[in-house]
Formats: structure tokens, sequence, C-alpha cells
């Protein structure tokens, strides 16, 4: 039998997962299994009876047809080839004409139809039209198909006849409305063309007597001729001459002026490279270049023999510097010479340039005139001309379109809309009449409905039933868990609350020794020889714990005291009666609040139980106020002295949520035990019971989970199997 580990009251809390784990909802379907297999049993006759009526009593057939929707680009019939069209226009025109068919005016014409009136569908409808055209807007379909060039039209009745013949009579309506449709207005609008081919006409008439009057008021015989396009004419070839020569001598002026400001600037400046070479090749400046050289030759020569300070070498080098002298100023005079005549064949050279330029612009103005004359005379004819061909092509392409447009009026396929055949009789229902629709329907639905109803109240139960739902809800230690008596064969017939003495091998017996290991477990020995077992209602299981507890200490040869402190419901007076019968009982009727209201002493009180080392005391007789008398300072010294003379205290305690006298109780033991009944303790009642005993200041060492039944597919049900087998086995080795 699974129970909570804890370490003592300080160990961490275990968190439970919130939700459901797979093992856990295969026990909620097996617990309900029963449950499940009527419902979806129920489910799957419900939707084979709702076939039944459905096919016997309200039959409903649907016939179909389809028509071709060609596309709306209106092609020429005068050639061949098919013109691409968008896949969404031609959706889009689709959607139109599906849209036309179901329009109202479409469905009052198809309801004045003689066949339509004849039917039994419509003598249905009273004959009235408002009723048959709102039936007809959710059962008569109109389908535009997204991939394919088709409409689909549909009918559903409970006829399969007059089904088909409704879908067979909008299909003619609505072909011969398209067809005189459309040729209405192709006819509208070859009145329209022929008007427009009049008008044309008499602006073309007008176009070329004006362009005749041009020519006889120009006197140009050559403007209307077509090669005056690709040739230009003799004014315009000498204009264009004129227009280049005078930008190339334009060209010429600029650059004649940019070299006379060089020059001029230059004229002033350092003497360049170029005026250099001038200088060097001037054969007086090649003489003295000759001379100097000699004289500085010689003048090496006369230094090696004579010294610097020599009067021979000074007047050497005297005749150096007066020949260089000559240089330089030769080279001036030649520079200067030189650059003043470039500067004055520039400036020549630019009157000629300018004077050549004035007569160009002068022979550009008159070539310029006469070519105004002619390009304004061409503009004008141009215009004139431009409106006769606009004319003439556009004449043609009226034309063309009236003869096109008599081809089309007579084409079979004018109305863009074609049928691909009459609607077939339906030889079976619809899917919604069909039983392999309505029996795993049915089935499923009820699957599901039962699934979600065994769930509902597995989870609508609030009940504290299983060791998950403390984790999950309560949040302390289990210390143990007992099972229901119907569980255990082997405590029928004795008293529960000496299970542990009477059924020693019983599971609950054992689970009584669990719950004790647990409990010396949960904290130091010595810090819970004190102990209060109560619970949050009456009915609980507190007395069977209380007493149970105590005889397992007992067992380990501990010296325990069992006190009643419930005076308003006492319990173990009849559990444990005084040797003597009732005489006995009602003469020395001391207890619990006999002590605490000094009417006898606490040795006076206690009485033996009849087990070795299990002492008793009673309630005692009801005290006008509970509360204040267990919250006494007698109480508290009744618990110390006995702490000392016991090994274990164990007091059975009223419910907390009852009434207070547990909360007195729980300030002054060493820690709370509380016992949940698994079939009447709710989450809410047992957070409120230790919410009550928080509130005090007491310490609940755990809980434990009283009358666990076995649910079919939980853990309790294999373990109670596996226990009673192994118990079986261990008296069967013992005999």
């Amino acid at each position: 039998m699974p129970i909570s580990r804890v370490a003592g009251p300080a160990a961490p809390r275990s968190v439970v997962a919130s939700i459901l784990t797979p093992k856990e909802i295969l026990g909620i379907l097996r617990r309900h299994a029963l449950l499940i297999i009527a419902i979806t049993v129920l489910g799957l006759v419900a939707g084979g009876g709702t076939w039944f009526v459905l096919k016997q009593y309200f039959p409903s057939y649907t016939a179909r047809t389809y028509i071709e929707v060609l596309s709306p680009i209106e092609t020429d019939p005068t050639k061949f080839g098919e013109i691409q069209v968008q896949k969404e226009i031609l959706y889009g025109y689709r959607l139109s004409r599906a849209n036309l068919i179901k329009d109202q005016r479409t469905l009052q014409e198809l309801l004045a139809r003689d066949k339509v009136k004849q039917t039994d569908w419509f003598s249905h409808r009273d004959r009235n039209i408002r009723k048959a055209i709102k039936y007809l807007g959710n059962n008569f379909g109109a389908y535009a198909h997204r991939d394919s060039d088709f409409i689909e039209i549909s009918m559903t009745c409970r006829d399969d006849k007059e089904s088909a013949l409704i879908v067979n009579e909008m299909l003619d309506l609505f072909l011969a409305s398209q067809g005189g449709s459309k040729r209405e207005e192709i006819a509208s609008r070859l009145a329209k063309y022929e008007d427009q081919r009049v008008r044309v006409q008499r602006d073309l008439d007008q176009a070329n007597k004006a362009l005749d009057e041009l020519r006889t008021a120009w006197g140009i015989t050559d403007i209307d001729k077509v090669s005056a396009r690709y040739f230009q004419h003799t004014i315009t070839i000498k204009l264009n001459e004129l227009e280049l020569q005078k930008n190339e001598l334009g060209l010429a002026l600029k650059q004649i002026q940019a070299d006379i400001k060089n020059l001029e600037r230059l004229a002033t400046g350092p003497i360049t490279e170029q005026i250099e070479q001038i200088v060097e090749s001037d054969p007086v400046m090649i003489l003295l270049a000759e001379q100097r050289d000699m004289l500085e030759a010689g003048l090496d020569g006369i230094l090696t023999k004579f010294g610097e300070n020599h009067r021979v070498v000074r007047q050497t080098q005297e005749m150096i510097n007066g020949v260089k002298e000559k240089r330089e100023l030769r080279k001036t005079e030649i520079a200067e010479q030189t650059r003043r005549a470039n500067v004055q064949n520039g400036q020549d050279r630019l009157i000629v340039l300018q004077e050549r330029f004035t007569e160009l612009e002068k022979l550009r103005q008159e070539a310029e005139a006469k070519q105004r004359d002619l390009d304004l005379a061409r503009v004008q004819y141009e215009q004139r001309a431009t409106i006769r061909d606009e004319r003439n092509v556009m004449l043609d392409t009226i034309k063309g379109q009236i003869e096109k447009l008599k081809i089309v009026h007579d084409d079979p396929e004018t109305p863009k809309v074609r049928a691909v055949g009459y609607a077939p009789v339906p030889l079976e229902m619809v899917t919604s009449r069909q039983w392999w629709v309505w029996f795993p329907s049915g089935t499923i639905l009820g699957f599901l409905l039962s699934i979600g109803l065994a769930f509902f109240m597995e989870l609508a139960n609030d009940l504290v039933r299983a060791p998950r739902d403390i984790g999950r809800y309560l949040h302390i230690p289990l210390l143990g868990i007992i099972p229901d008596a119907a569980e255990d064969d082997q405590v029928r017939g004795i008293n529960l609350s000496h299970a542990v003495r009477e059924a020693p091998y019983s599971i609950i017996s054992e689970s009584y020794r669990r719950c004790r290991t647990n409990l010396k477990l949960s904290g130091a020995v010595e810090s819970l020889k004190t102990l209060l077992v109560t619970s949050g209602m009456a009915g609980d299981g507190v007395t069977s714990v209380a007493a149970n507890l105590a005889s397992t200490f007992v067992a380990e040869d501990k010296k325990v005291l069992l006190i009643d402190a419930n005076f308003r419901h006492s319990s173990l007076r009849t559990l444990f009666p005084r040797a003597g019968g009732e005489e006995a009982a009602e003469q020395f009727d001391f207890g619990l609040s006999s002590v605490l209201m000094n009417q006898c002493s606490p040795k006076e009180a206690i009485r033996p139980s009849g087990i070795e080392g299990l002492d008793i005391i009673g309630s005692g007789p009801l005290p006008g106020n509970p509360a204040e008398v267990l919250d006494s300072a007698r109480m508290q010294d009744l618990i110390k002295e006995q702490r000392k003379a016991y090994d274990y205290v164990i007091i059975d305690g009223p419910p907390v949520l009852l009434v207070s006298d547990s909360k007195s109780l729980a300030k002054l033991v060493d820690g709370t035990l509380l016992v949940f009944n698994a079939a009447a303790t709710r989450r809410g009642a047992a957070q409120r019971s230790i919410n009550e005993i928080k509130e005090v200041g007491g310490t609940i060492v755990g809980c434990v989970l009283f009358g666990v039944r076995a649910l079919k597919g939980g853990y309790f049900q294999e373990q109670f199997k596996s226990y009673q087998q192994y118990q079986k086995l261990q008296l069967a080795g013992s005999t």
C-alpha cells in the first residue's frame, strides 16, 4: 500500500503535477467502462433510428448538371488561336454567372414555368412564391468551380424526378435568357458602330480637302511625298552645313582667344622651355658659349700653374664673367622679341576669324528664315495628314468591328455559356440519408459523450479519495491509508476500532502499523509523545484511527494513554467498557471533564482498557463550556504530567469544523494527526480543517486517509489483491 515518505515536519513538500497522467486517464476509463459502453451503444441505436426515420419519412434526392462557361473575352472570329486569360478573371466571371442563376428574379422566373408549377414540391409549399423561394435559397445550388470551366447546378427535394425536372427547367431558362440578352447587346453595338462609321467618313473627306488647299497655298510640290521624311531638303542641308561651320569657327575663336591669353601670360612670366630652345639655337648665343667654354678650359690650366690669387687668373675670370653677362643680355632680348611676336600673330589671326564668323552668321540667318517657312508648311501639312490617317485607320477599324459583330451575332457560342447535358434522375439519396453516415456518427458521438461524461463525473467529484488528492490539493504529509472494510474479508464481523487486535493479519491492521511507522519517522520520538487525532466532520473515523494507532504502539511494548476529549460524542466508553459492566460504569463515571473541573484527580480518572499497556481516560460528563475547559491550565498540566508517565498520549478529539475544542487541544500537544474519510471528506472541508489548526499555531504532523476503496483500474485494487495473496502464502507457510 503506498504511503508518503517524509523526513519530518520541516521536510519540503513534494509538488504533484496537476495534470492527469496516462495511467490516471486509463483508470478513469476503466472505472466508467460500463457507462462508456452503454452510452456508445445508445449512440449507435440513436444513429440507426435517425437514419431509419429520415430514410422512411424524410427522403432527400439531389439532381445536378453542369453548364460550361466560355471565356468572357470576345475573340476575333477571323483569327485562330486562344487568348490566355488569368484564372482569377475566369473564376470571377463564372462566379457572377452562378450568382445570376441564384438571383431572386431568376428564381421567380423559374417558379413561373408551367412544369414547375405542376410539381408536388411546389404544391407542398402551398404554391406560395415566398416559401418556394426561401426553400430554393436553402436547397437549390449554383456553384462555380474554381479550377474548371463549369458551374454546377443542383436541387435537393423529396422526389427524385422533380429534383431533376427543376434543375433542367433552370438550365433551359438560363441558357435562353443568356442567348437572347447577348444577341440584343450585339445588335445594339452594331447600330452604334454604323453611326460612328458615318461620322468618321465625313471627317475623312474634310481632312483630304484641307490637304489640297495647303499644297496650293504654299506652292510646295513635294510636301506630301513619303521620301521627304528620309531625304533632306536643300535648304535644310545648307542650313545644317552653315550651322556646322559656325560651330567649328566658334570653337576656333575660343581656342585662339585662350591662346592669346596664354601668350600674354607667358610674355610677363619666366622663360619657357620652348623659348629656351629658340634662344639656345641663336648663332650669337652659340658663339658666346664657345668663348665661355674656351676661357673656362684655359682657367683650369692657369689655376694649376699660378694659383687662385695670380693676376692672370683674375683677368681670365673677369673675361669669363663678361661673356656670361653678354649671354644673359642676348637671352633676354631674344625671349622678349619672340613672345611679342607670338602675341601679335595670335591677335592678327583672331581678327580674321571674327570677320569670317560675322559673314557665316549672316548666311545662316538667311537659311534659317527659309527653313522656318518650310517647317511651318510641313507642320500644317502633317497636322492635316495625321487627322486624315487617323480617320482612315479608325474607319478601317470600325468596318472590321462591324464585320466581326455580324459574325459573332450569328455564332451559336455567343451567349458564353453552353449546356453539358440535362440532369439525370438521381438513383440514390443524399449522403445525409445513408446508413454509413448515421451509424458511425451516432457511435462516435455516443462514445465521445460518454468519455466527456466520465471525465466530468470524475473531475466534478471533489472528495479526497486518493493519495494524489492529498498531494495535489492539501500539501501535507500522508502518513497512512486505511482501506475500506469492504476491501478486507478478515475484518468482517468485528469492530473496526479493534482491527489491530482482533484481525492482526488483515490489510487494515497492516495499514495501521504502517501509519505508526510513518508517524515515528515524521519527527523525533521525544517530540511526538502527545498526539491529537481529529477530523473536519463527525463520522470520519477518528476514534478507529486513535484506538488502532494506540494498539500498534502497545504492540511495541509501549505504555500508551488514550484520552477521549470528544465530550459531545464519546465513543471510548463503549469501545473499552469498565470491568463489572454498566453498574461499575455508573458508579465510577469519572473522566476528562471530571479532572479538568477538579472533581477528581487524574489517577482516579485513569482506568485500564483491558489491554496490557493501554490506559483510558473517558470523556466524563458533558461540561457547560467544553472549549474553555480544554483550553485551561489544568488541561495543560494534565498533558505534561501524563507525558512523563506514558510513552505516548493519544487524544481522540472532536471535529475541528464543528466545534472549537480541537483547536484548543492542538496548541497543547506535540502534533495533530488529521483524519480524512475517502467517502465523505471534501477537498474544501479538508483545506479548512488544515487552516483551522494552523491558525491557532498547532503542528500538523500529517494525515490519514480513512475508508479508501479500491477504484477499478486503480493502484489499490492490485495492491489489495497482492497483499491478500501474500498473506495467504505466509499463513500457509506457518502451518
